[in-house]
């Protein structure tokens, strides 16, 4: 994953202002530590920080056309460079890069190629023909784009808050699938899916197609020439990743550089759910499997720089950043620079458990929709830049454009929690890789209940914060807290605590106006509170906070109730689940 800071516009085209600009983009370079590049053209510059995954020598940034008057720097992944360099055979690449493509693009179709793209991506592209310039970010907002304006006139793009918030007036987070056009004077929405429009699909579900589409989601995902593996938490999601990864590993190029033995990682306080799930399915496919221990006090002890690397005070994200955060540089000592990772299936699928309260198939498909356009507020944040802090991308093959579109075309009644007919959460998704004769995952981890990343590295990790934000943060300063924070007032000693770290270091007003607020239970929007009644008095963003659901449901005791559940069916792991839950 790459760093980009573009500034366009200047009235300042000094050597002093260059310096600024190499001053600033300096504060990316952990984004890409590989090699830093430079554009200027009268009073516009492009900065570029690489983190070399696809043609490590020849590929440095910024990128151009072949006169190089049309000049790009972009951070992303484009997985389907190759059929794209094949439509436009008219055209002179210079290097290998799956980025360089979109200066061709550019040049051959204008501003509308964006939705030819097949990746992660966001970008900076300028005409110095016409002295114009458009900015994208990907559909779903995988990677981080902030957009700002400054006093002199200028627009500012960048990969990061820290990298602009101290010379722009006011700077936002850009929207997912949206591009900027200098020509056009405005933001307009690229990616149109149908399921935007939040209406309730009625596709039949078929699960070898999904099952297909997420194989080749995956597969095109092992695109690299650098060492990489897979964040293995043992619970479904990444689960699927590796064994899909593993299974289709030997047939890839990548494994002619790098072998055919996957590489799994995992972190965790010791004795945690996650740890024994993952090193459970890493024996079953047979990974080179690493297994990483954290203590509360460590990951305390790193909160702040957490939260200056992830730039949000938003209570789940930091929670679930911390392990991911320590766990990436332990990665990143092994020389491993690329990972896959499961984000996305919870809100394509309503995987969080609040969705067993889901009232009717409208509601649940609103929410999944909902969930999906905020993602990039949350898990892609939190997956993106608590990995890049430590030169680390990470990939998720779950939020595959083509992938969502075949499974948001799903009728939502296939999705609904159903324990009479033995659905449990996800269970379109486990239904699709249940297969008798080639087993991708034993039954127990393929029908495992949901845990959120931050309980499952242990339930101790969530209350190990909230004691010591407890020390930290007094009876008065709670109590005054919407004098001091008026805007998004933390409700909490712990969300308290975070939002006086992340004002250190980013005290404007436009910088607290980037992170989502709002009531929330085990991850779900505020309009889904409403779902029961009882949530409202419980607002907690762990999945234990689903009473009534979740088996430990603040109390660990109830783990055993399906600690031991055999390979049995998803009826009888759901029957177990709902007896456990009844208990609560």
């Amino acid at each position: 994953m790459c760093g980009i800071l573009a500034v366009l516009g200047c009235v300042d085209s000094s050597q002093a202002k260059r310096s600024r600009i190499i001053e600033l983009s300096r504060r990316l370079r952990h984004r890409g530590p590989d090699w830093s590049g430079l554009h200027c053209f009268e009073n516009c510059y492009l900065a570029h920080q690489r983190l070399a995954i696809v043609d490590p020598t020849s590929g440095d940034q910024p990128l151009y056309n072949e006169d190089k008057t049309v000049v790009v720097t972009v951070n992303g992944e484009i997985y389907n460079h190759k059929e794209l360099r094949e439509k436009l055979k008219g055209h002179e690449f210079r290097t290998g890069s799956d980025c360089e493509v979109i200066a061709h693009l550019y040049e051959e179709y204008g501003e509308d190629f964006v939705d030819m793209l097949d990746g992660m991506f966001s970008f900076v592209l300028l005409d110095t023909r016409s002295k114009t310039f458009i900015a994208a970010r990907d559909a779903i907002g995988i990677t981080p784009l902030y957009m700002g304006w400054g006093l002199d006139g200028s627009i500012w793009f960048a990969s990061e808050m820290k990298a602009l918030s101290d010379d722009c007036e006011r700077f936002v987070s850009f929207l997912p699938g949206h591009i900027y056009s200098s020509k056009q004077g405005g933001l307009r929405r690229w990616y149109n899916p149908p399921w935007y429009t939040e209406m309730v699909p009625s596709g039949h579900y078929d699960p070898l197609v999904l099952r297909k589409a997420f194989e080749k989601a995956v597969t095109k995902r092992l695109m690299t020439d650098v060492p990489f593996g897979v964040l293995l938490s043992g619970g479904l999601d990444s689960s699927l990743v590796a064994a899909v990864a593993s299974r289709h590993l030997v047939d890839s190029e990548a494994a002619r550089q790098w072998g055919s033995q996957l590489h799994t990682f995992c972190v965790g306080l010791k004795g945690s759910p996650d740890l024994g799930a993952a090193r459970e399915v890493a024996d079953y496919l047979g990974t080179r499997h690493h297994e990483f221990h954290f203590t509360v006090q460590e990951g305390i002890d790193a909160l702040e720089e957490v939260i200056y690397h992830i730039e949000t005070y938003d209570v789940t994200t930091i929670r679930a950043s911390t392990p991911m955060f320590l766990m990436s540089r332990k990665i990143k000592s092994l020389g491993v620079k690329m990972v896959l990772s499961g984000e996305g299936s919870d809100e394509i699928f309503g995987g969080y458990l609040y969705f067993h309260k889901a009232p009717n198939k409208k509601e649940f498909h609103e929410e999944t929709c909902r969930k999906i356009k905020a993602l990039h507020l949350y898990d892609c944040l939190r997956a993106n830049k608590s990995t890049s802090a430590w030169g680390l991308e990470a990939r998720v093959p779950f939020l595959d454009k083509e992938f969502i579109s075949i499974a948001m075309s799903i009728d939502p009644e296939w999705k609904m929690i159903r324990p009479d007919l033995g659905r449990i959460e996800k269970w379109v998704l486990r239904n699709a890789f249940d297969d008798e004769k080639e087993p991708y995952l034993p039954k127990h981890i393929l029908y495992r209940q949901k845990e959120q990343f931050s309980d499952g590295v242990g339930y101790s990790w969530i209350d190990g914060l909230k004691d010591h934000a407890e020390k930290q943060v007094t009876d008065a300063m709670l109590m005054n807290a919407s004098f001091i924070y008026p805007e998004n007032t933390p409700m909490t000693k712990e969300a308290y605590y975070y939002r006086t770290i992340f004002e250190k270091f980013f005290p404007k007003n436009a910088a607290r106006s980037t992170v989502p607020g709002g009531p929330s239970v085990a991850c779900s929007t505020a309009k889904a509170v409403e779902w029961d009644a009882a949530w409202s008095k419980n607002l907690d963003p762990s999945g234990r906070a689903a009473l009534g659901v979740h088996v430990a449901a603040y109390d660990e005791k109830l783990n055993a109730k399906i600690a031991n559940v055999p390979n049995d069916s998803p009826q009888e792991i759901q029957v177990t689940v709902e007896k456990a839950a009844a208990v609560v």
